[in-house]
């Protein structure tokens, strides 16, 4: 099994989900993005056969699934953030596109796939700033760099799959989750990381946009239906091989200050209350929803955590890991909670 991005903060929670469960598991990624790093701090690197590469490189990406033969490609890396795209459009377009190409091309190359889950975003759409939730069948879009180059990822698998996977090949499948969050996260310039930062410091976080609403949900909650999806690929249902939605109740879809006043009020009484940049900003959406109902309907998914759930067991993580706790046993058990609580996750190893 293939994980792109492995070192980052979702690709390092999948693949330690999937050693977990008995998986063989390669990683191609650049070294990890942050520091610390939840690659780094949960000893991926001791599960998981590490190949540091770039995906923006053909050759490199072809040697990478030569090197691991696998089954399913879970395809994570990516440049993730909206407003570095803002800096970096080139380098941006560059990975989240091309870097897309080319793992859709290496596998087709080298042959023996049989799956491939790549993981766009929420914001490949063309956002209308309305109340209704956005279906897999919504126009692709995208104002700022970083969300026109997910739609575009999302328009070339779809030419992928109708043009090379039709009838033969891997079966292709994308996955759409919302505002991903969870323990182990440091990216900059992202909400909850900020705010853990934060109040690890004794300072008062400084909050954009309190009042943009987004899809929030946990981490395990998108992993559990990307896992969802790679085994219905494995088994070699082509009505899976689609975009699919993965996203929280319409009660969870909450404004900025909504999270920042509960990881306020979990995290302690007295942290510090936050200050609000109101200077201009680069463009950001400020309503953003996913409707889920396919995926609860085809794929019996729904999500197992609140938003309040999440929230708890984002400072439960930080607070353990902080006070001394391996990184690594906390995220493990916090996989092993989810799956008890879901149902989800026993997936079968592949290679």
């Amino acid at each position: 099994m293939l994980v792109t991005g492995h070192t980052g903060f979702k690709g390092s929670w999948l693949s330690l989900w999937l050693s977990a469960m008995g998986a063989e598991v390669t990683g191609l990624a650049l070294p990890a993005p942050t520091s610390p790093s939840l690659f780094e701090a949960a000893h991926l690197a001791r599960g998981v056969r590490h190949i540091e590469g770039d995906i923006r490189d053909l050759e490199t990406v072809r040697a990478a699934v030569g090197q691991a033969r696998p089954d399913m490609i879970f395809h994570l890396a990516a440049q993730p953030l909206v407003r570095l795209s803002y800096q970096e459009p080139v380098e941006t377009y560059a990975t989240n596109v091309m870097g897309t190409i080319h793992v859709l091309e290496a596998a087709r190359a080298v042959g023996g796939v049989r799956g491939i889950v790549c993981v766009t975003s929420d914001k490949c759409y063309a956002n209308r700033e309305w109340e209704w939730p956005y279906r897999e069948s919504d126009p692709m879009g995208g104002h700022d760099p970083y969300s026109s180059s997910k739609g575009c990822a999302e328009l070339v698998a779809a030419a992928w799959r109708s043009s090379f996977f039709e009838q033969s090949g891997p079966l292709l499948a994308t996955v759409r989750a919302g505002n991903v969050i969870g323990g182990g996260d440091w990216a900059q310039d992202r909400l909850v990381p900020d705010l853990v930062r934060a109040f690890e410091a004794g300072v008062a976080p400084l909050i954009r946009a309190p009042d943009a609403v987004r899809p929030w949900q946990h981490v395990l909650e998108a992993l559990g239906g990307y896992l969802m999806i790679g085994e219905r690929l494995l088994d070699g249902e082509r009505r899976f091989a689609d975009a699919w939605n993965f996203g929280p109740g319409d009660e969870d879809a909450q404004p900025v200050r909504w999270i920042v006043d509960r990881m306020r009020a979990v995290w302690r009484d007295d942290a510090a209350a936050p200050s609000f940049d109101t200077g201009p900003r680069p463009h950001e959406a400020g309503l953003l929803r996913l409707d889920s109902s396919r995926a609860r309907t085809a794929l019996g998914w729904r999500p197992a955590l609140t938003l309040a759930d999440a929230i708890d067991w984002i400072v439960d993580w930080h607070k353990s890991v902080g006070a001394g706790a391996d990184a690594r046993a906390v995220t493990l058990g916090q996989i092993a909670h989810y799956e008890a609580l879901s149902g989800r996750g026993r997936v079968r190893a592949a290679a």
